[in-house]
């Protein structure tokens, strides 16, 4: 019962300092990314220009991600907007047909499925676009006094006087840090590969917008499940406005799942190694908890959380059995 208690009350805690913890989670992240380049650097720059250049190069990145993905959500949005009268017209006939054969869609998800609802959709989502900025401003003024603690952080732990602790830590905070690198490495492999897969399909099957739905899945590869289900089905959708066709709608969600799966559950796998290993329950379980207690950026940052957890429970005997319960490779026979 007091590790029920606890538990809940740490997740209370996530929930109501989300503003100030999920920026400082992201940092470690971060951190724990570039450090390597941050080594390279200081080794021949001052310290304090080192820092500035990596979170520079960072700053880089995170803005051509989010212009890549501005630009692909941002083009399907316009067509979406630009051919409003026909999605309207479309509408009214499934409304119409629905209702023919006793479905009262008007009453019950009249709101859910119009027009309208698609448009406030998106004006909501630009919406965000300033607390997402601010969470990134944030977030780089933490890496930039992250990086300058780093070493006096590992020092701190060496000085501990209980070495067992302090050396168990700085050995998962090495192999924690070794891990998100190659996950991310992977990841960002396998987005590309997939972004790839589906803009020839698109094409070969003659969608609009080809580029920009493989932009779309490039991007949201990175967050497992979800991602790929919006990736699949937003592409789906609109194959069946654009062809009016249920028979190349289904055609097109069938291929795009093939590619997900292909991707995600044979290559992926067999890149990453059984280092990053992970129960399907234990990554499905992380997405949600933590989008439910921190929206996209717990969706997006859920499993390296996941990796850092069982990666730092693999280096205490205590914990161990935690690592061992919810990795995806079956424990050693001694």
């Amino acid at each position: 019962m007091l590790g029920i208690c606890t538990t809940i009350l740490v997740l209370i805690a996530l929930y109501y300092a989300s503003v100030v913890l999920a920026p400082v989670v992201f940092t470690v992240f971060i951190i724990a990314l570039v450090w390597p380049l941050q080594t390279v650097l200081q080794a021949r720059l001052p310290k304090l220009l080192a820092v500035v250049v990596t979170v520079v190069l960072v700053a880089v990145v995170i803005g051509v991600l989010a212009t890549l993905i501005g630009w692909g959500f941002g083009r399907a949005a316009r067509w979406l907007i630009a051919d409003t009268a026909r999605f309207q017209a479309m509408y009214l006939q499934a409304v119409t047909w629905l209702e023919g054969h006793g479905f009262a869609v008007t009453g019950v998800f009249g709101d859910l499925f119009s027009v309208s609802w698609l448009v406030g959709a998106v004006q909501r989502v630009g919406s965000r676009l300033q607390s997402i900025m601010s969470f990134t401003i944030v977030t780089l003024v933490f890496t930039i006094l992250g990086l300058l603690e780093v070493e006096l952080a590992a020092a701190k732990l060496r000085a501990l006087h209980n070495h067992t602790i302090g050396t168990g830590l700085l050995r998962a905070g090495a192999a924690t840090a070794t891990k998100l690198q190659r996950y991310m490495l992977v990841r960002t492999a396998m987005s590309v590969v997939t972004g790839a897969l589906v803009t020839g399909f698109a094409l070969a099957v003659g969608l609009p917008l080809a580029v920009e739905w493989g932009v779309i899945a490039f991007a949201l590869n990175y967050i497992p499940f979800i991602g790929p289900f919006v990736a699949t089905l937003a592409p789906t959708l609109f194959a069946f406005a654009h062809f009016e066709s249920w028979e190349t709608a289904i055609l097109v969600f069938a291929c795009l799942n093939l590619i997900q799966f292909v991707v995600g559950s044979y290559m992926e796998p067999r890149i990453a190694g059984s280092a990053l290993s992970l129960s399907p329950f234990a990554v499905l379980f992380a997405v949600f908890l933590w989008s439910f207690l921190w929206g996209i950026a717990g969706a997006f940052i859920g499993v390296p959380i996941v990796i850092a957890i069982l990666t730092i429970c693999e280096q205490f005997r205590g914990s161990r059995w935690v690592a061992q319960l919810l990795g995806g490779s079956m424990p050693e026979k001694t």
